[in-house]
């Protein structure tokens, strides 16, 4: 297989899973925003899983190509959904609520790529190289590094956030002013993970999540046989 044909494989099994997993995420900040008193988002059309409303030309397409290129976490972020943090009933600590909402959208959509996974694989006999079974284990990768990645406390990450919702009101507003830095923490992340700096919290919390994710699907691999 030539280098050409290589990129467009990787686009192709990588797109869906990249697509939901980013669009999701967002949405669903969204709707928890929603459900603690803040419809911005839901007033703006944006708790949705369509894709084409969440998409960033940049950081859901390009981004997530270049780093699996370079055989790291393909990682990524959509258009922000809007959150009015003064609108929520308990903006403080709701805030935390929003935030995880994302890495926790994450967490189940990685648990249903690996049922995919299971169900093609132990159900149906799929070859490993078939096309669908790398789609899902692509999903399974994308959606642990988007939680782990995201889960790092600090703004405008959502570990950040949640930190900041955790911390007394005084230390959490000094701790919430990084996130007008956010663009520059984003970068020296990704400068981290291609130096190694960020390695082994990466590869630890995915594979955390992949063995959390092999506790719960033991049950359908049993019925599987």
């Amino acid at each position: 297989m030539n280098e050409t044909d290589s990129i467009i494989q990787t686009i192709a099994v990588y797109l869906i899973p990249v697509l939901f997993a980013i669009s999701l995420h967002e949405a669903a900040h969204g709707y928890v925003a929603r459900y603690f008193g803040d419809p911005t988002a839901a007033d703006l059309g944006r708790l949705t899983a369509n894709p084409l409303k969440h998409i960033d030309p940049f950081g859901t397409i390009l981004l997530p190509l270049v780093l699996s290129l370079l055989h790291l976490p393909a990682l990524g972020y959509a258009k922000p959904v809007p959150v009015d943090f003064g609108r929520l009933r308990n903006p403080k600590k709701h805030m935390a609520f929003v935030a995880a909402a994302g890495p926790a959208a994450n967490f189940i959509m990685g648990l249903g790529w690996m049922v995919f996974w299971v169900v093609l694989v132990r159900g149906m006999g799929f070859d490993m190289h078939d096309f669908f079974v790398q789609m899902a284990r692509a999903g399974v990768l994308v959606n642990c590094a988007m939680c782990v990645f995201n889960l790092i406390p600090l703004p405008p990450l959502d570990g950040g956030r949640i930190v900041t919702g955790i911390l007394p009101l005084a230390v959490a507003r000094r701790y919430a002013q990084i996130e007008r830095y956010g663009v520059y923490v984003f970068i020296g992340l990704i400068l981290l993970m291609q130096f190694g700096f960020l390695t082994g919290y990466m590869i630890g919390g995915i594979s955390v999540l992949q063995n959390i994710y092999g506790i719960l699907v033991k049950p359908l691999v049993f019925l599987l046989g």
